[in-house]
């Protein structure tokens, strides 16, 4: 990966293409997820349709697999000449707590960057530890290599996330997945009930905080993030209706885009009581 960074980017993302097909092919399970996946939440797309953005969503993992390559090791200015971020990121000016919604679009590690990049703010951001300690450091490192960084574990609590929000900090959240019947609520997504975290809803009363999406694209010629304006009246006392609200929103992006979304993962695993299972 390392290596990697040095190379032009149509390189990268070629080799992305080609590693996008193997995975396609081998990976019959998560290829079946995306299927899945896609019939729920596009019913009324021909089967063709959803063949071809299940193929290009192989891709695009690929490529944004390999472009983290650069984005955590090229110098500064390579990353510069290939992210261009657009919109209100006045947004972030200031000490206001912030809490920055990006959704599971393949570009997200390109959107992280190009905030701590180019705004002076202190950012928060929650991984989940990997087995391997050499690839836990080096994920970690190349995530803070610019700007004032913290990566908090999901599993040190909440007390941390909201201290940190409460300073004026700005926390990169990524709410839009299912962990579980224990950390989740049933909220309609794409016109199923869809197990959700409701962090976005809660972090942002505890903390005092706004919240400014940033959704992330793959172009040809690198990313482009784009930050939108603060949402108003949000939130409120009703979390169910917060959440709801965020995966309405978040379809609006999607359908934009559906190729580019984080099909792979299990987002209807967990059921409602009494449904059956999907991914059979």
């Amino acid at each position: 990966m390392r290596l990697m960074a040095h190379l032009p980017l149509s390189w990268v993302r070629g080799l992305g293409v080609a590693l996008g097909w193997v995975l396609y092919g081998l990976a019959v399970p998560r290829r079946r997820v995306v299927a899945v996946n896609l019939k729920l939440c596009f019913p009324d797309a021909p089967l063709a349709q959803r063949k071809a953005w299940t193929r290009r969503a192989f891709i695009h993992f690929a490529q944004s697999w390999l472009d983290r390559g650069w984005l955590w090791h090229a110098p500064r200015e390579v990353l510069a000449r290939r992210i261009r971020l657009v919109g209100p990121w006045q947004e972030f000016e200031g000490d206001t707590p912030t809490i920055i919604f990006s959704p599971h679009f393949f570009g997200l590690e390109a959107g992280g960057m190009a905030l701590s990049m180019n705004v002076d703010r202190v950012f928060t951001s929650i991984f989940t530890p990997q087995p391997s300690p050499a690839v836990d450091a080096w994920m970690k490192a190349g995530r803070s290599r610019f700007g004032e960084v913290t990566m908090l574990s999901r599993f040190d609590g909440v007390k941390p996330i909201i201290n940190t929000l409460r300073k004026g900090g700005a926390l990169y959240l990524l709410p839009d997945m299912n962990f579980g019947p224990e950390e989740s609520i049933f909220v309609p997504f794409y016109g199923h009930l869809a197990a959700t975290v409701p962090s976005l809803s809660r972090f942002a009363r505890l903390g005092r905080a706004k919240v400014v999406p940033v959704v992330s694209r793959i172009t040809p010629e690198g990313y482009e993030v784009e930050v939108m304006p603060a949402w108003q009246n949000f939130p409120t006392d009703d979390v169910e209706a917060d959440t709801a609200l965020m995966n309405q929103r978040l379809q609006g992006w999607i359908d934009t885009m559906p190729d580019q979304y984080y099909w792979v993962h299990k987002r209807f695993k967990t059921r409602p009581p009494g449904e059956p299972p999907v991914y059979r």
